[in-house]
């Protein structure tokens, strides 16, 4: 490269990275109170910028300790993954890949020697119990004679799919799988995932999610979170910075154990996290230190009972079963009963499904099951 032509592209090189730490610089002092136990807090760059991710990291690290590194464009690229996940873990964040496609052996023996404990495990696609409600073009089950043979093909096909991706490797034994969703957890878990983010956006109930995949991961003996995702389909895409704390705030006191914003733009060629968002998080992360999480049973929590098999999104009467029946008069009934208990008991309501051997093993006061009779343990 010519001398001209080099000092003009290290000219473009350096007005990005001011241009990048401007659009972050406004921002209060960071907390300094301890990392809060038991609890990963993060970021999701769904984009493959690496000079954007290297910054957003810069600026959030102080105050989080999660990262995941959600674009296939850098998942895909060897170079660049290895100076992505480097460079997260020299800020000393633990970090977790989006993956669609196994990954090569030679590369997982060298980045579990390297980067050891840090490496949580994959992000292996999305939604999927969404795309079978809403019939996504991808979806496990296209046809079932009944909800139980639906059941059988969604899990069967889920797990071949994450050993697959997920396990493929003495490597990835102990790495977790992740995925996000806003419907069917129960199934997700069934079908092999360690982790399920249920997504806070657009209008859903917050506490409805939390209480169908926190039942599940409890149930199942799982880990759960929470994702921030979209509100609106433009800019500024995320809700406010205010309304992002309060979110935050509500999956922390629901038990979440991870608790992730989703931050791209529509193209996926951007971060979309403003001021008052990360001044939001920076926020949390001080409340969540000091507030800190007692390590109670949580027996004081209640669980309804769905009937097995019975896959129903609980959005209103559009829903379908499986995404393959239109919504029954039980559907409507359980409708009606799940919202009464959500009222009755808030934040203490679980969701779970008909197919425990042992109820009383559970960490609940009362079991209520969807035909009326009630277990006490």
């Amino acid at each position: 490269m010519k001398p001209k032509h080099l000092l003009i592209t290290l000219l473009l090189v350096t007005l990005l990275a001011v241009a990048l730490f401007l659009r972050y610089a406004v921002m209060e002092e960071v907390p300094s109170q301890c990392e809060p136990l038991n609890l990963f807090v993060g970021v999701d760059a769904a984009y493959d910028s690496l000079e954007e991710i290297k910054t957003i990291v810069d600026v959030v690290s102080p105050y989080t300790n999660l990262f995941i590194i959600g674009s296939s464009g850098i998942t895909y690229n060897t170079t660049k993954l290895d100076e992505a996940c480097q460079y997260v873990y020299d800020k000393g964040l633990s970090f977790i890949l989006f993956t669609e496609h196994p990954f090569r052996t030679g590369w997982l023996q060298n980045a579990t020697a390297k980067w050891g404990n840090k490496f949580l495990g994959f992000y292996i696609y999305d939604e999927i119990g969404g795309r079978q409600l809403d019939i996504y073009q991808w979806r496990p089950v296209w046809k079932a004679d009944n909800y139980t043979h639906a059941s059988e093909q969604f899990v069967s096909n889920i797990t071949m799919y994450l050993n697959r991706v997920g396990r493929n490797h003495p490597e990835t034994a102990n790495l977790q799988r992740y995925t996000s969703d806003y419907a069917l957890y129960w199934f997700d878990y069934k079908s092999g995932y360690d982790v399920v983010f249920a997504e806070f956006g657009w209008n859903y109930s917050r506490q409805l999610n939390v209480a169908l995949c926190r039942g599940a991961a409890t149930a199942q003996n799982k880990d759960w979170g929470v994702i921030m995702t979209w509100t609106y389909t433009q800019p500024p895409y995320l809700e406010s910075g205010e309304e992002l704390y309060n979110d935050m705030v509500t999956a922390y006191e629901n038990g979440a154990k991870y608790i992730v914003i989703f931050d791209t733009n529509e193209n996926y060629t951007h971060g979309i996290l403003q001021e008052d968002h990360l001044n939001a998080l920076k926020r949390f992360w001080q409340y969540a230190a000091e507030n800190p999480r007692t390590n109670s049973t949580n027996t004081d929590r209640v669980a309804f009972v769905l009937p097995k098999d019975f896959a129903y999104g609980f959005r209103g009467p559009s829903d379908k079963i499986w995404g393959l029946w239109e919504a029954t008069s039980l559907a409507n009934e359980l409708c009606i009963t799940l919202n009464n208990h959500l009222d009755q008991y808030g934040v203490k309501l679980d969701v779970i499904y008909d197919e425990i051997e042992n109820y009383t093993a559970l960490p609940y006061s009362k079991i209520i099951f969807w035909n009326g009779t009630v277990l006490t343990p």
